[in-house]
């Protein structure tokens, strides 16, 4: 059966029958929105009608949709080869890529661990660590710190280190490793930072590192636990009490990489570089699923010369051709372009278009920073309503909880940002 063959009514009778949507129940779901095609900023549904996206496909597709550079590399690869396995071989994508991210990440990192999803990554940087410790004969290591309102993904090592309490997954909590939590940064971005913000994070490195084998956290960012935006300082005095307990440092870059704060990497906030660095969504582009792990050489010869004597991990789908080739083009195509101040303005047309939002009494707060939109609400919203609602004034925006945000692609037009921030101010004023 050929997509074509499938009307929009018989594509959403399967969808509710069959699929199983993330975050979404099977005897309850809200209805699904049948996407035929993109382009540009704009998803265009079966029904005719035209959505502005503001949600990148989360956090992905910065240069939007159907983009030629883009459609190029995935066609021209194809002619080649779409894959691979990479046990024992090698290719120019996928070398191509290695140089690239080597050379536009933050030294020390300089060995790079290509797997195929963000979720996957943080796995691999959990066990990079460990497996460290353990090579170079401290065993005992091999707890992790993190800071609570924190989300790294939705596999079993990636699911230890979310929030326990608060996050998605903690129904899971008696079968997950136990790992050790401290209250997520107070200061904000545009706030001083003081010694006391950090001082639960200090006290539990002076506690726990002989057994800690890392911190990890998500650089300036906390995502989808809540979209805090926090002090680049603080950062800065984390990586220096890493170095004095001696405990790695793993920064979760899977949604802030690639241009999206403002830096190319939000670490870059706090000129500082980390041991072993997470990186996904915006690295294709939204194109097709990659991620990457990158560490230190400190980090790789330490494993490569344990007991094992070899990295223990290893994806049937790792350095996919296609998906590496098409990584190359986005990194290149982002840049050749001034992307820092198309970034910039992006923040400036937010922090405008959104700010009429903080005048209504359901509202808590806006913020922004970089290509980042974030309205909370002083209530959950109720997303099935306000989806059709934001769907029928002709914007995608996906909000959770109490919050309703926006990463636009980079290549949208200041007209349809402008429509993009009016529209959710006006679905808000709603509720």
């Amino acid at each position: 059966m050929s997509n074509s063959a499938l009307s929009t009514e018989q594509i959403l009778a399967i969808d509710k029958a069959h699929i199983w949507h993330p975050y979404a129940s099977m005897t309850d779901a809200p209805p699904s929105y049948p996407v035929v095609s993109a382009k540009g900023v704009r998803l265009k549904l079966a029904d005719g009608r035209e959505l502005i996206d503001g949600m990148s496909s989360w956090w992905a597709a910065i240069h939007g949709y159907n983009h030629p550079v883009l459609n190029q590399a995935a066609k021209t690869q194809l002619d080649d080869m779409s894959h691979v396995m990479f046990g024992g071989i090698t290719h120019p994508p996928a070398a191509k890529l290695a140089k690239l991210l080597v050379d536009i990440t933050p030294a020390p990192l300089s060995k790079v661990f290509i797997s195929d999803s963000g979720s996957v990554a943080v796995e691999v940087a959990i066990k990079m660590a460990l497996q460290y410790w353990y090579s170079i004969g401290r065993k005992e290591k091999n707890q992790l710190l993190t800071v609570r309102n924190g989300y790294h993904g939705d596999t079993f090592g990636a699911m230890a280190v979310c929030d326990p309490t608060t996050g998605m997954h903690h129904i899971f909590q008696d079968v997950l490793p136990q790992h050790h939590f401290v209250a997520q940064p107070q200061c904000r971005f545009d706030e001083s930072f003081e010694e006391q913000h950090i001082a639960d994070m200090k006290a539990a490195l002076e506690q726990h590192h002989q057994q800690l084998a890392a911190v990890i956290i998500e650089p300036i960012v906390q995502g989808a636990g809540g979209m805090h935006f926090y002090s680049p300082a603080y950062l800065t005095r984390l990586r220096q009490l890493c170095d004095e307990y001696d405990v790695l440092l793993i920064l979760d870059e899977i949604a802030t990489g690639f241009g999206r704060t403002g830096k190319l990497f939000a670490c870059e906030h706090a000129n500082i570089s980390p041991d072993i660095m997470c990186l996904g969504k915006a690295i294709t582009g939204g194109y097709l699923s990659l991620a990457a792990t990158l560490c230190t050489e400190k980090i790789s010869t330490g494993i490569s010369q344990g007991e094992a004597g070899c990295f223990m991990h290893g994806p049937t789908f790792m350095g996919n051709p296609l998906a590496t080739a098409v990584a190359c083009a986005s990194i290149e195509l982002l840049l050749s372009q001034p992307w820092q101040r198309v970034v910039a303005n992006i923040e400036q047309q937010l922090q405008q278009g959104l700010k009429p939002a903080q005048d209504l009494a359901q509202v808590a707060e806006v913020r922004v920073l970089g290509a980042i939109g974030v309205i909370e609400m002083k209530e959950a919203v109720n997303m099935a309503t306000i989806q059709k609602q934001l769907v029928d004034e002709g914007v995608w925006i996906r909000p959770f909880g109490k919050l309703v945000y926006t990463m636009p692609p980079f290549i949208i037009s200041d007209e349809d940002l402008a429509t993009l921030c009016a529209k959710i101010v006006k679905v808000l004023s709603l509720q």
